[in-house]
């Protein structure tokens, strides 16, 4: 009888245990095994995208729809440029059509509510890539820690000018990740500030994230601080960029810290020439791989246990978190370009 128990106990262990997989496993899993599509219905995953008016998008864009295909799964990807109603309106459109799964790099984190809404009623899961969708039940966010990426952001910069005047240039305020970034940076300064060390004396959101609304802020800050700025935390590339503009007008591009994030080859390029100090390099091969394993997984009718979660208004939300990597003048070639995200000759430009 005793020897039963055992047994019985043993079987147990050995559903339990292979009940407790993590989302490696799965990835691991589903790009060693591609999809066994139906003959007359394969599988099809629907990509809602933002926006590609940035280099970075464009790069999602091209490496998730190669890792979707690479399973044998159909993928149709639209993008609205910023459009909230566009957005809503394509991926009805993607719903209507039948698709098994909605991938969604949200504009407005609260807008886009509706469409999980709508994917739901119609039996759809919803992945959020890379922006958190709030007040709605997210099957799954697969993102990098943009809350460290404001903490390295700001680590950076406090190495580098330690005591002075900080501008904070934010991102769009209707991204949640713009908010989670400012958390990770106001978490590591905010020591620095109680002490007396450093100064916040600009800071703004950028609508959507638009080089020249972060150019017609940061040279706000200059005007109204008569120039006296010692250092710049901008929410991604693009808003550095904008920055590093406004400074170049008062002859201040390079003498000023800026920092940025994405690793767009623009930014590379400037940290190189001396203009940008550092970037937060995102491996967004890493994260498209992953959103596509773990999307054909769902898709699958399969289930996945996250790790991680994030409360995101209405849930506590399943979520993947990748780690993000600091990039200034001494890494450029162990990271991007080891990576193949840029090309030596890119950006040194043949030097």
């Amino acid at each position: 009888m005793k020897r039963m128990k055992w047994l019985w106990l043993f079987v147990l262990l050995g559903f339990l245990l292979a009940a407790c997989t993590d989302d490696e496993a799965v990835v691991k899993k589903a790009v060693k095994e591609p999809v066994a599509a139906e003959a007359d219905e394969p599988l099809k995953i629907g990509f809602a995208m933002d926006t590609l008016k940035e280099e970075r998008w464009v790069k999602d864009r091209n490496l998730f729809r190669q890792a979707v295909e690479s399973h044998g799964v159909r993928v149709e990807i639209t993008a609205a440029n910023g459009d909230d109603a566009r957005q809503i309106a394509q991926a009805e459109e993607m719903i209507q059509k039948g698709i098994d799964l909605l991938v969604i790099v949200p504009h407005n984190a609260e807008a886009t509510a509706a469409i999980v809404h709508k994917a739901h009623k119609a039996g759809i899961k919803v992945i959020a890539y890379d922006r958190l969708v709030k007040n709605a039940e997210i099957d799954l966010y697969v993102s990098f820690d943009n809350e460290k990426v404001g903490e390295i952001q700001a680590e950076a910069m406090l190495a580098k000018v330690p005591k002075g005047n900080y501008v904070f240039i934010g991102g769009a305020p209707t991204d949640n990740n713009a908010h989670l970034l400012k958390k990770g940076v106001f978490k590591v300064l905010q020591p620095a500030i109680d002490r007396g060390d450093i100064r916040i004396v600009y800071d703004q959101w950028t609508e959507d994230w638009a080089p020249e609304n972060a150019f017609a802020n940061m040279s706000e800050a200059l005007e109204t601080n008569g120039n006296r700025i010692d250092a710049v935390i901008a929410a991604n590339d693009a808003t550095a960029g904008g920055a590093v503009e406004a400074l170049k007008v008062q002859g201040l591009d390079g003498e000023i810290p800026v920092a940025g994030q994405d690793a767009e080859l623009a930014a590379v390029q400037r940290i190189v020439s001396g203009t940008q100090t550092m970037t937060v390099y995102k491996p967004i091969q890493t994260l498209s791989e992953r959103v596509a394993a773990l999307a054909v997984h769902l898709a699958k009718g399969n289930e996945f246990s996250a790790i991680d979660s994030i409360n995101n208004g209405k849930s506590e939300v399943p979520s993947v978190l990748l780690e993000p990597v600091a990039v200034d003048e001494g890494n450029i070639r162990e990271t991007v370009i080891a990576d193949g995200f840029h090309t030596e000759a890119d950006v040194y430009g043949g030097d």
